[in-house]
């Protein structure tokens, strides 16, 4: 993603950035509560079940969201099974030949962390990422339009 991240809706609305006219217009894909893929580990599983109940609940997946939904869940489950042996064993190992390297484990849990990462921005599952897939509350009439207010009949311009 280029330029700078979007704020969330609710730093949009202090600030006085939030337009009120709720994001884009594009279409959107029915609310839809996609199937667990049968592939998933348990871990895995046990995250899909989660996670697809809540983001149902806001609205933000649909049936279209399956694939990257399923690679998320995968990705936290084989971080969670890297973590689980990097208790088990240091962090770094010694070599017959007398070097000391990094645990193999630790190298699968950063690259699982990363990919979840990448995931979270684009499912919304962090609060920046939330402002960009939903849509901002509607917060009144625009500055140039004049609603039916008492105070609106100073704001209208005057006639000549």
């Amino acid at each position: 993603m280029r330029g700078r991240k979007p704020k969330p809706a609710d730093l949009l609305v202090i600030s006085g950035g939030a337009s009120g006219s709720g994001g884009s217009h594009a279409r959107k894909p029915a609310n839809s509560l996609p199937t667990c893929p049968a592939h998933l580990s348990p871990t895995a599983k046990a995250e899909w079940k989660r996670l697809a109940a809540e983001m149902h609940r806001l609205g933000i997946i649909s049936q279209l969201d399956r694939a990257a939904l399923a690679a998320y869940c995968q990705a936290y489950g084989r971080w969670t099974e890297a973590e689980k042996k990097l208790k088990e064993t240091p962090a770094l190992i010694k070599l017959p030949s007398g070097y000391i390297q990094p645990s193999p484990w630790l190298g699968i849990a950063n690259k699982q962390l990363d990919i979840m990462h990448k995931f979270m921005g684009e499912l919304g599952l962090s609060p920046v990422s939330r402002s960009r897939v939903s849509k901002l509350p509607h917060l009144g009439p625009k500055p140039w339009e004049f609603g039916d207010r008492p105070a609106d009949k100073y704001l209208r311009p005057r006639p000549l």
